[in-house]
């Protein structure tokens, strides 16, 4: 069967993969994103692979906007059968030396943006009784950033969002709240993000394909499920977060602080936070290497032992409590 998908933030990174895994397929696109011309090159890409695409470009932030994308997606695809709510932002840096009015933007796109997508689309699956909504949260929903605070806000909002969703659609068996959650990818996002951090931003080893993340998106379209991570287990993010919430937080702060000392300076940017940016349309960030495989499972291996070391930490750290206790 067909599928008939509306993808938001299409102009780069996971969602221009996304859109070219089901043009693949033969499906019928709606692409949306701030920069149209942008939109138009992945667009030329999707049909010459075999897809129908319609391009709109469409603000997230902007409610109006989405409603407009909702209703010109209904007219022109007949039914939504998945909607990929994918825009993401950043800003890296110290969070008082980030402006405030960035934090905010990242706010209002990364959540406030997702929320528009999904109050423009729910009433179009409420009606058709089914449909997918594919919410890319991405391991930040579990594990905190520091120097990236407003990103985790919205991460962290993201996921409470998509469960008190998923929640209210219980009732309509063929409705589906899908969240995904990659680790580090390689998408020009990481260039694009605002920095404050006074270095020049990169990436750790294992960083992953786009459109690795893109078949998982397009694996859901066929079989639903609440919770999708690529990159390493859902069930070690889950534990560390859980666990050793506060552990994990100053162990990347440690990261982070050393990284940006030794990195190579950065002037202060806002990056893709207000505009597009002008090399939009690529899918790759160009941080991969040769070795990727290999640096995958070392880099999900890592995932692990960092999670057993920090379970194995908070258990000590409890069974000293409890002695002292005792003794006490």
């Amino acid at each position: 069967m067909q599928k008939r998908v509306v993808i938001t933030g299409a102009s780069s990174g996971i969602g221009a993969a996304t859109a070219e895994a089901f043009a693949a397929g033969g499906a019928r696109l709606v692409l949306a994103a701030r920069n149209g011309e942008a939109l138009d090159e992945v667009a030329a890409r999707c049909r010459a692979l075999g897809g129908d695409v319609l391009t709109m470009p469409t603000d997230v932030t902007v409610a109006a906007s989405v409603a407009a994308l909702a209703t010109r997606a209904r007219e022109w695809l007949g039914e939504v059968d998945l909607w990929f709510s994918n825009v993401g932002v950043g800003a890296v840096g110290k969070f008082q030396d980030v402006p405030i009015a960035s934090h905010r933007q990242v706010i209002e796109t990364n959540l406030i943006g997702h929320l528009n997508d999904a109050y423009a689309v729910l009433p179009i699956f409420l009606e058709q009784r089914r449909g997918t909504f594919v919410n890319m949260i991405s391991i930040g929903g579990f594990l905190a950033a520091p120097w990236a605070v407003a990103y985790s806000a919205s991460k962290f909002g993201l996921r409470g969002m998509s469960e008190a969703l998923r929640g209210e659609v219980s009732t309509y068996p063929h409705i589906h709240i899908c969240d995904v959650y990659p680790t580090f990818v390689d998408t020009p996002a990481i260039a694009h993000a605002g920095n404050h951090a006074g270095g020049r931003t990169s990436v750790p080893p294992g960083v992953l394909d786009p459109r690795t993340v893109a078949k998982a998106v397009v694996r859901l379209a066929d079989h639903p499920r609440n919770t999708t991570a690529v990159g390493a287990p859902a069930s070690l993010m889950k534990l560390t977060q859980f666990l050793t919430p506060n552990l994990s937080a100053v162990m990347m702060n440690g990261f982070m602080g050393s990284y940006f000392a030794r990195a190579e300076p950065a002037p202060a940017t806002e990056g893709n936070l207000f505009a597009p940016p002008a090399d939009d349309g690529t899918v790759d960030g160009g941080f991969r290497r040769p070795t990727q495989r290999r640096a995958v499972a070392v880099g999900a291996a890592g995932v692990a032992l960092a999670t057993a070391g920090a379970i194995f930490l908070a258990r000590r750290s409890s069974a000293n409590r409890d002695g002292n206790q005792k003794r006490g």
